[in-house]
């Protein structure tokens, strides 16, 4: 069985895991309400989407 000839660094391994991280969702102003919403997604505060009311509005 292999077995390592000395121990990982801490910085060689977190230099081999900097890519798993959290990302941030797109987010965009609604062209209607101008309140923040994912891009391509129907607005959840005014419920409109591509200039039409798709969805009612809880407010």
């Amino acid at each position: 069985m292999a077995v390592p000839a000395r121990k990982t660094s801490k910085t060689r391994k977190r230099n081999r895991r900097g890519h798993i991280k959290l990302t941030v969702p797109g987010l965009a102003p609604c062209p209607n309400c101008s309140e923040l919403r994912k891009s391509h997604m129907v607005c959840p505060s005014c419920g409109y989407y591509d200039g039409k009311q798709v969805v009612n509005a809880n407010n």
